[in-house]
């Protein structure tokens, strides 16, 4: 029988540069981008006072899940994790969708930054923003393009350099949400958190839509940054899993106080027209936080929360940018996409990855002109990205218990189907409308990736033994949300029927995904393939184009 400790994956070409501080930024300043800078707004008009226990039961959520990404990233610290575990687990056909998955979150994530840097902008240059139609104006495209120029830019440094210029921008990025609580609790209105409706004012249907569709879901995001350039950080059995999970609790505890505070601050009359209103509310539209700062007689600092508004967004989707590659990077390594995007330059950065994850980038800043009309997409990308995750560490703890395990998740028998109920229902929450998109994006990622792997002689075989609970998964979930009570976010049109009552709706969706669970452990790839399909990638090949070593 082989060995399981004794098999493990690497990196070509890629440099350990990394070390425990800049892999907690990496994942710390993913998770704040712009969702810090608009969630609290949007959170207080979808659901009111009770948007607090939204970001409270989002963060659980995934903190669930971070402690089963903690785990996978000790065990196979390879750049592109999210994109490769379910590969090693369950083959190539489950691989393909969890990968392409990551793939598209991590891909739409940058555009989404830089519209939500115009949003900002148009306070002092109206040209790039429309606020009646809520989109980026042809201007403010065309500055996106540059943000995004530069993003690839600074990504061609050497890891080493990369991570002190992301390092100074994440110290900034997390100092200024810490300050900005601070000083709004002395601007506090206490008597905002009943008016209105009380604490749930517009009902719990209307809280468990916001977490995915005001965005809070979004805001959390990047977590997993870490297991995407693990093939970079130094020591990374011990560094990866303390990294993920002390980005994840520090960046949970500022959103939630940052809620508090943004309703405790809010001017009484600014609620006049109730929570809703707050939508339409053209100072909050432009600026949120640093409108409430500004009225509440704190304008120095509401300017450098509008200077943070370009900060913090482009820290975000310049790592997004990094980790589009990375997971690029991976997909090559799994083999389904191009070898060519598995070469990198003397410095250890794959460049046909980096530059690709620009030109595919600049796709989606044409057909989602604003921040909100991608957070739902990119939302339900990412869970279903995050939902391979359980997934795999459920197989790899039934076929390889005896692999190396630097960090293991406590009671993993049970938090792993549970972490995969969790991504199944935030994907619920999400809505039909969203699902069927995301539904479509995946008919096209098959098709792109077939062609690529059709001319790949050295491609792995399709294993649909170990996914064929797979498409009744994906079917299954678009049948339970047409019939359910979510249709496509916190004010989007219904387009589903209301048939399942609520409650009963998110029963059927844990009990559905406790189904599918159980049936992929049983048809997860046999030790023996696993092992195979972990030691392809542990050894190098005549394609694999290293680059010389430095020399000292």
């Amino acid at each position: 029988m082989a060995v399981a400790t004794s098999t493990r994956p690497t990196d070509v070409g890629l440099r350990r540069e990394m070390g425990f501080i800049g892999a907690t930024w990496a994942s710390a300043t993913s998770i704040i981008g712009s969702g810090w800078l608009f969630g609290s707004w949007k959170g207080a008009y979808s659901t009111g006072t009770s948007a607090i226990l939204a970001w409270v039961i989002g963060g659980v959520c995934i903190i669930i899940l971070a402690l089963v990404h903690a785990e996978l990233g000790g065990m196979y610290p390879v750049s592109g994790g999210t994109a490769r575990f379910p590969h090693f687990a369950f083959g190539s056909v489950g691989g393909i969708s969890f990968g392409f998955f990551s793939w598209v979150q991590a891909i739409t994530v940058a555009p989404i930054e830089c519209f939500a840097v115009m949003q900002y902008l148009s306070y002092y240059w109206h040209g790039v923003f429309n606020a009646d139609t809520g989109n980026v104006t042809g201007l403010g495209t065309w500055l996106s393009i540059l943000l995004m120029a530069s993003f690839t830019a600074i990504n061609f440094l050497a890891m080493r350099l990369f991570n002190k210029v992301n390092s100074a921008i994440t110290w900034w990025k997390v100092a200024i949400p810490v300050l900005c609580i601070i000083l709004l609790l002395f601007k506090f209105h206490g008597g905002n958190f009943n008016s209105h409706g009380g604490f749930l004012p517009l009902g719990t249907k209307a809280m468990f839509a916001a977490i995915p569709g005001a965005g809070m879901i979004f805001a959390y995001l990047g977590f997993e940054q870490a297991d995407q350039l693990a093939g970079e950080i130094k020591d990374p059995s011990r560094n990866l899993p303390r990294a993920i999970i002390t980005a994840i609790l520090l960046c949970t505890a500022i959103y939630v106080m940052l809620q508090i505070v943004f309703i405790g601050a809010l001017h009484p009359s600014t609620l006049n027209g109730g929570w809703a209103g707050l939508a339409n509310n053209t100072g909050l539209i432009s600026g949120p936080l640093a409108f409430v700062a500004g009225a509440a007689g704190l304008g120095w600092f509401a300017i450098i929360l509008r200077l943070d508004a370009f900060i913090s967004p482009y820290g975000t989707g310049l790592i997004y940018q990094t980790s589009t590659s990375r997971v690029t990077y991976g997909l090559a390594r799994n083999r389904y996409y191009p070898q060519i995007f598995a070469k990198v330059d003397s410095r250890g950065v794959p460049w046909v990855s980096l530059i690709m994850a620009f030109l595919l980038g600049l796709v989606f800043l044409l057909p989602f002109p604003s921040w909100s009309a991608l957070v739902g997409l990119v939302t339900s990308a990412s869970v279903l990205m995050y939902a391979g995750a359980p997934l795999s560490l459920g197989a790899f703890r039934r076929r390889l218990p005896d692999a190396d395990r630097p960090y293991k998740v406590p009671a993993g028998s049970v938090l792993s189907p549970l972490a995969f109920v969790v991504a199944g229902l935030i994907m619920y929450w999400s809505g039909l409308e969203v699902i069927w998109k995301l539904g479509v994006v995946l008919l096209i990622g098959y098709v792109v990736i077939g062609i690529a792997m059709a001319f790949d002689p050295q491609r792995p075989p399709l294993d649909w033994k170990s996914a064929q609970w797979l498409p009744v998964y994906l079917v299954g979930m678009g049948i339970i949300s047409w019939q359910g009570q979510f249709s496509g976010g916190a004010v989007a049109a219904p387009v589903n029927t209301n048939n399942i009552p609520f409650w009963w709706d998110m029963l059927i969706v844990a009990a559905f995904c406790l189904v599918i669970y159980y049936w992929a452990m049983a048809t997860s790839l046999p030790r023996e393939e696993m092992l195979n399909l972990i030691n392809r990638q542990g050894e190098h090949s005549a394609e694999d184009n290293l680059p010389p070593a430095p020399r000292h």
